[in-house]
């Protein structure tokens, strides 16, 4: 289970100068217990909240008393007071959540969600907008989508014997927990049924984020590639294990897939930074910025704690094993996020980073799990619900203080054709093949621009319905 530990003193420091002395805390007396939820809501982006200060209403001195607090957020149900605190929704914070559920959140963390193991995009048909299908970009293994003979490249149509569209593709495809797909063919970016239907169900999925790991030797050299689907730190080990395979087999270069990678754990990222190099432990792989009170405290108490740097083991004394190397290429999309770019901004400083794909997402700040506990941690955490909350607490920097809020840029710029995806790990698949060209210095006819008459529009992706996808989070903070 993930836990975040913030210091003691720090969480009771900022709690003290929300409210009066005697009616502070979470589990105050004086909070009605239809208000128990809203309270913690208020009182843990007061404390931790990285935008609190361009928000009055979770100003330290916005409420006199627990009673004044009490009034503001009887106005609100849990779900509204929240969204009614975040500064700038889906213009400047388009990154915090909360849930009712943080059994389920803390599984989504661990890569368990509940799937039918099909992760696919929407597009719009290229002469008819208004009608939506779905193409199918990877099969989650042991999943029902695999045992039901789905692959990528799948198109489908309908579900359920509806057609998609804009406006009915939520209920489709993400409220139930199963459903019946109509398969088509491409033809054009028109797709025409083709009358063959699977029905899928949907089960408690543990997704294994290695997909992919591989040499490929072309012209004297030995290219490792990795495709990685998700910053899952309870799968850290095999990620480690991962890059033992390629350090045994002699890798000169390598290939990180993060074409769909929409974050996770910045703890793995720091990891896996230094599974890609070695020679840097140490030294600064990144650095936080909080809220300007808890920044404070920790400039002033454990200005180390800011900082998150390379390794040669993890916490449990496990080796890392790393590959020295020097230049690294980053296959990536739009929907490469959060701990990925943070993998490609630690490393821009130290090594030769190419990417090959699309501009990444342009997600450059963090979150925590906060429990309605007397610490904010899930220890003592309230009996009497389960709601927690994930706000944007941080944002995240490499050693010289740059991020990428308008996303990465891809050094050779090339996307996911629809009808002409290609084998994942296969050489000729476009994306692998502009990497691989790069490597060897050789040029193909995949490796190209395309124009964007080679699209339709693309519009929505499975994976971004996930609880933590394209979430940069902190799985564990104490004193250093």
């Amino acid at each position: 289970m993930k836990k975040i530990s913030l210091l003691m003193s720090l969480v009771l420091l900022f709690i003290s100068a929300s409210c009066s002395d005697d009616d502070s805390s979470n589990n105050s007396g004086n909070v009605p217990q239809n208000l128990e939820v809203q309270n913690f809501i208020w009182k843990g982006l007061n404390t931790y909240y990285f935008w609190k200060d361009q928000v009055p209403n979770l100003a330290n001195d916005r409420f006199s008393s627990q009673d004044e607090l009490n009034n503001f957020i009887a106005n609100y149900q849990p779900d509204p007071l929240f969204e009614s605190l975040l500064y700038q929704r889906n213009v400047t914070d388009k990154w915090s959540w909360i849930v009712d559920d943080y059994v389920a959140l803390e599984k989504s963390f661990q890569g368990v969600t509940k799937s039918n193991g099909m992760e696919f995009r929407l597009y719009r048909f290229k002469d008819s907008p208004s009608q939506v299908y779905g193409e199918v970009i990877y099969v989650i293994p042991n999943s029902d989508a695999k045992a039901k003979g789905i692959t990528r490249g799948d198109i489908f149509t309908k579900v359920n014997g509806t057609g998609i569209t804009e406006s009915n593709y939520r209920d489709l495809l993400f409220s139930s927990d199963s459903y019946t797909i109509s398969l088509a063919n491409y033809n054009g970016g028109n797709p025409v049924e083709n009358g063959t239907t699977k029905d899928l169900v949907k089960t408690e999925l543990d997704e294994n984020p290695v997909f992919i790991n591989e040499v490929i030797e072309q012209s004297g050299k030995k290219i490792g590639y990795l495709m990685y689907n998700g910053f899952v730190s309870s799968y850290d080990k095999e990620l480690n294990n991962a890059f033992g395979q390629l350090k045994a087999e002699g890798v000169t270069d390598l290939i990180i897939d993060l074409r769909y990678n929409g974050g996770g754990s910045v703890r793995t990222a720091t990891y896996l930074s230094s599974m890609v190099t070695g020679q840097f432990t140490g030294q600064v792989a990144s650095k936080e910025k909080w809220n300007a009170e808890v920044q404070d405290y920790f400039v002033n108490n454990n200005p180390g704690t800011l900082e998150n740097h390379f390794v040669s083991s993890m916490t449990d004394g496990t080796a890392i094993q790393s590959l020295q190397l020097d230049n690294l290429y980053v296959i990536t999309t739009n929907n490469t996020a959060s701990a990925s770019e943070l993998l490609i901004n630690s490393l821009l400083p130290y090594i030769n980073v190419k990417t090959i794909g699309q501009t990444t997402s342009g997600k450059y700040v963090g979150s925590i799990t906060i429990y309605d506990s007397t610490n904010f941690g899930r220890e003592g955490a309230n009996p009497n619900h389960t709601w927690a909350m994930q706000p944007i607490v941080l944002s995240i920097e490499n050693k010289n203080g740059v991020n990428f809020p308008q996303g990465i840029a891809p050094t050779e710029q090339i996307g996911e054709q629809s009808g002409n995806l290609g084998v994942l790990g296969d050489e000729n698949e476009p994306l692998l093949n502009a990497a691989l060209g790069l490597i060897t210095g050789s040029s193909s006819a995949t490796s190209r621009v395309f124009q964007s008459t080679d699209f339709n529009e693309e519009f929505d992706l499975s994976k971004t319905h996930a609880p933590n996808f394209g979430r940069m989070y902190i799985d564990y903070k104490t004193a250093r």
